[in-house]
């Protein structure tokens, strides 16, 4: 296995990760948590793919890229929580006034699956956050135990994975995805 986690600065990557199959398709672009609800409703077909083309040429890039074998295979959406609607949320509490970063949408291509690229997207992301300044790194996985979660509602990521990554339970939440409740984990970087 060659797994190697890069900033997601090249859109065509990303667009092979999260783009739709159909250029038309409304499909997420993982913008739903990273921009206001309101704007994400209007950017429809083509103009959220633009959209995110621009965030890989800003800096930071928003994310990560896992390449396996030199082939885009996964994604990771890493930023500063302030500049995501976890900065506001209602559901997924605040720890402390930390300026942490959020991890929030882990996407395997299938393909890909099964060969440890989750778990190189999560200490890529961490890696990322502590390159750009960040105290502490944070996530809102699920917390299944040993469920079977679907794959399109896994994207919050599992809290077994972020454990073994070395994050640490910090608060339960009041938010629900996929029938399983969502923790709070974080890990401190300073």
């Amino acid at each position: 296995m060659d797994i190697e986690v890069r900033p997601a600065s090249e859109f065509a990557d990303v667009r092979a990760v999260l783009g739709p199959r159909a250029p038309g398709a409304n499909v997420c672009w993982c913008l739903s948590h990273r921009i206001p609800s309101r704007r994400n409703n209007e950017l429809r077909g083509p103009a959220r793919g633009e959209y995110v083309a621009g965030l890989c040429r800003a800096q930071p890039p928003p994310g990560v890229l896992a390449y396996d074998g030199g082939e885009p295979a996964g994604w990771a959406a890493v930023a500063p929580r302030s500049d995501t609607s976890f900065a506001r949320s209602r559901r997924i509490p605040h720890i402390d006034d930390l300026p942490v970063w959020s991890l929030w949408c882990i996407r395997v291509r299938p393909g890909h699956r099964g060969k440890g690229v989750s778990h190189a997207l999560i200490a890529g992301a961490v890696e990322f956050a502590r390159a750009h300044g960040a105290p502490a790194i944070e996530a809102y996985p699920l917390d299944n135990g040993d469920a079977r979660v679907d794959l399109t509602m896994a994207y919050a990521g599992l809290r077994k994975n972020f454990e073994r990554a070395g994050f640490a339970h910090a608060a339960g939440t009041d938010s629900v995805l996929a029938g399983h409740p969502r923790v709070v984990m974080r890990l401190d970087l300073r």
